[in-house]
């Protein structure tokens, strides 16, 4: 009896430093943390798309664009408006930000000229608000001298998901394919001038269970 007695208070105090161990790492693997990182360098954190995948479609689409033959042949500087990349994907993705940054790699390129689609309310209130009457009539803007777009940029955006079936297991595997394809129309002929198209798939495996 006497070494039970004096095993017991052993044995207590070796489960209470395992459980406040097991609670020492959870809290610290828990911990959330930040850093900077370089969005020039690829990096991925799952499957899905992320800044990395734009980085890779915009500079593939304009550096295509930009050196076809046929487009840069048709005049100096052709003007193009963009109507937007589409997105049929299942996940929200801004593809806002995918055809601004190819805009601005075209202008910057000083090849190509580009109407600004989403200002055209405004530039109608600014203008009807010099022609009332509030600005001297040599100060206003003319009418009737915006110029005329010679393309169409727009594009879509899509992709395929696919996920092991159900079964037991510690890690869940996931494919994911995305297709971004491009294209410029003539606008007086209706005909597509240009067009590429950049395809990423990736693999991602993650633990079923974790924190």
């Amino acid at each position: 009896m006497t070494m039970q007695i004096r095993s017991m208070p052993l044995a207590k105090t070796l489960a209470q430093a395992v459980i406040i161990t097991v609670a020492t790492v959870s809290l610290i693997g828990c911990a959330s943390t930040a850093r900077n990182i370089d969005p020039q360098n690829e990096y991925h954190v799952d499957a899905r798309y992320d800044f990395s995948d734009k980085q890779d479609i915009v500079a593939t689409l304009s550096s295509s664009l930009l050196a076809d033959p046929e487009v840069n042949e048709v005049g100096n500087r052709p003007v193009i408006i963009s109507y937007g990349i589409a997105n049929e994907t299942s996940e929200h993705i801004n593809t806002g930000g995918i055809a601004d940054d190819i805009r601005a790699n075209l202008i910057k390129s000083k090849q190509f000229r580009f109407l600004n689609r989403r200002q055209r309310q405004n530039i109608g209130d600014e203008t009807d608000y010099q022609y009332a009457g509030f600005v001297p009539v040599e100060e206003r803007v003319s009418e009737g001298r915006q110029l005329g777009a010679d393309y169409i940029l727009s594009g879509t955006l899509r992709s395929i998901e696919k996920k092991q079936p159900r079964q037991i297991r510690l890690n869940e595997r996931r494919l994911i394919y995305y297709s971004m394809t491009l294209e410029l129309t003539n606008l007086s002929t209706g005909e597509i001038s240009w067009t590429d198209n950049v395809e990423i798939a990736r693999e991602a495996s993650q633990p079923i269970i974790g924190w």
